[in-house]
């Protein structure tokens, strides 16, 4: 059985698609994952499974309209392994965005010619990295810019939570009641 990493986009955010962790769990484990987690209410959930397509298994058990991207934690260690940023970077300012497939040197090309701001961007693989060097807020470099250049559906965590979902997977599950 493998452990896992699902990334939710666009769930509990500016009042849309409002689940509560505990409702996603419960979820989740209805649709037969084991050792169930959820992190931050951002929609990122650990669990293991021997499915062959966790990301379909869990946009089926919800009554959401939402995409989820899963990543092996052997995968989530390796995006942590890849990052092009040294470590003097502010890690609230580095967002990986978590793409549901490695898009075409051409798409890449559209979105570097189309972006025009101080973000730093480097492509590796399914994972996109920017560093938002004066921040995310005021950026044209937005989710839906990324998505519609690229031609791939993504979603972004910033790098605090990256790491922490390594850590928590690495931990052992609260026990059973």
């Amino acid at each position: 059985m493998a452990r896992f990493v699902a990334f939710l986009r666009g769930i509990n955010v500016g009042g849309n698609n409002l689940i509560p962790m505990a409702v996603l769990k419960a979820s989740c484990e209805s649709a037969g994952l084991t050792d169930v987690r959820t992190y931050l209410q951002s929609g990122n959930v650990l669990f293991n499974t021997t499915r062959k397509d966790p990301a379909r298994v869990i946009e089926k058990a919800l009554e959401l309209d939402v995409k989820v991207i899963v990543r092996t934690i052997d995968e989530l260690r390796a995006v942590i392994a890849k990052n092009p940023f040294d470590g003097e970077r502010n890690p609230k300012q580095l967002i990986v965005v978590f793409l549901d497939a490695e898009p075409s040197k051409a798409a890449q090309d559209a979105l570097l010619a189309a972006h025009k701001g101080p973000e730093e961007i480097h492509f590796a693989g399914r994972e996109l990295f920017i560093y938002y060097d004066e921040g995310m807020g005021k950026s044209k470099l937005t989710n839906a810019l990324i998505e519609r250049k690229l031609g791939v559906r993504g979603t972004a965590r910033n790098w605090n939570t990256v790491t922490a979902l390594l850590t928590q997977s690495q931990t052992a599950p609260a026990p059973r009641a």
